[in-house]
């Protein structure tokens, strides 16, 4: 959750003056009272244009539900300082100020407890839960509600508080044992729990510990799938590019739809969703398919995505989120195998994606950016090869320096003329 942390000790005076001061720069662009916003949102490039297409998007949305006017008025922008900070309304957010400043409130303790689990301490944990046992059912009262082992996860929690200690799976038993509800509901994302929150973070797989942390999870009963109606633990962990732990929980037994099956590369179970004439079984989908088939391309399941695209998966295909190709996602992922597949089978060169406008060839110089592979040389090559063509203005953006990277690296030179060593 994008929440602004609080201090120690919160002024509710400093809010209301701030929802006052976002007001008048809403309805008149001062200057003053504009940059007293953007130190509160610790956004020094924010622009007046900027604070009133975020004001008008938040407006909107709690338009829809009919909870604010056609009108700014102070109560909204009070709504909007609540929601800034993570909470759903501005009398939760004042009555959260007010108990956080007596120390012996439940939400004091629980905002001390939540610190401890996020820093690993968990001797005050410990402490904590001793003197305050109530404390492993509270939840936060911010909007996503969540209960302390959510914080373990450091996923569907406000930002700041998305920290993960080595010792993660120490506090993780601690909470356990004290009692916490394996799959307590998360509703930040939808209907999550945390398995799912763990195996979808960042920051638990960057510190070593995502798979223990599901193994500990799974070791006190949560459930494999999720909540009923809720959202899949593996897929979702594919979508969230933690390919590791999508792996982990189908080893363990986890549900395999068409599109789950085909992101870990179990072609066993993919093919098992077709029958011999090619078409799709009953309990199989064409989405399924189409999305199965972009994280095989996206995590290098060069058998899988040659077998969908002989049941007829059309090789250039929009996919889903930015609206790319296969292509641009094996590209990305220096994925050898599955690019010289796809070119073999005649896919696009010139197609750009819709949310950045760049080609494959541009997408695999911006995975070799950001997570270099040696397979990002080759696939360059591979491509420019084939007749991709760099455009120039793509290479010269500034933000990030992609022409000063380039130009640093020699061996990528060399794959822009088409060599592969």
């Amino acid at each position: 959750m994008d929440a602004k942390e609080l201090p120690a000790r919160p002024n509710l005076e400093h809010y209301k003056k701030l929802a006052k001061d976002l007001l008048k720069a809403y309805q008149s662009g001062d200057a003053a009272a504009l940059q007293r916003f953007r130190e509160h949102l610790q956004a020094p490039q924010l622009t007046w244009a900027d604070l009133r297409k975020e004001a008008q998007a938040r407006l909107r949305k709690l338009r829809a539900s009919k909870i604010v006017g056609d009108k700014l008025t102070l109560t909204d922008a009070q709504l909007l300082i609540a929601h800034s900070c993570g909470f759903e309304s501005w009398p939760k957010f004042k009555k959260h100020i007010e108990a956080a400043l007596r120390k012996s409130s439940p939400v004091s303790k629980f905002e001390s407890a939540a610190d401890a689990v996020i820093t690993g301490d968990v001797a005050t944990l410990r402490r904590l839960l001793r003197e305050n046992p109530e404390l492993i059912r509270q939840r936060s009262t911010r909007a996503h509600q969540s209960t302390l082992l959510h914080y373990v996860s450091a996923n569907g929690v406000e930002d700041f508080r998305q920290k993960t200690p080595k010792n993660a799976v120490e506090v993780a038993k601690i909470l356990l044992a004290a009692g916490a509800e394996v799959d307590a509901e998360n509703t930040d994302y939808g209907r999550g729990t945390t398995l799912g929150l763990v195996a979808t973070s960042a920051h638990p797989a960057e510190a070593g510990v995502q798979i223990a942390l599901l193994d500990t999870l799974l070791e006190a009963g949560a459930s494999l799938d999720g909540l009923p109606g809720g959202w899949n633990p593996l897929t979702a962990a594919l979508a969230n590019g933690r390919r590791e732990a999508a792996e982990y929980l189908a080893r363990r037994g986890a549900r395999l739809d068409l599109e789950g099956a085909s992101g870990v590369g179990r072609l066993d179970i993919v093919k098992g969703y077709f029958s011999q004439d090619g078409s799709l079984k009953a309990k199989a989908t064409k989405k399924q398919m189409k999305d199965g088939f972009a994280w095989a391309c996206e995590y290098g399941r060069s058998n899988v995505v040659e077998f969908l695209v002989d049941q007829g998966m059309e090789i250039d295909a929009r996919l889903r989120n930015h609206g790319n190709t296969g292509l641009h996602w094996a590209a990305f992922g220096g994925h050898v195998d599955v690019v010289k597949l796809l070119l073999a089978r005649k896919a696009r060169l010139d197609i750009k994606d819709e949310s950045f406008g760049g080609t494959p060839l541009e997408w695999a110089i911006q995975g070799w950016g950001g997570h270099p592979v040696d397979g990002h040389y080759e696939v360059v090559a591979l491509l420019v090869a084939a007749g991709a063509i760099l455009d120039p203005g793509w290479l010269a953006d500034p933000d990030p320096p992609r022409a000063a990277k380039v130009r640093a690296d020699s061996r990528m030179l060399g794959a822009l003329r088409g060599k592969t060593s």
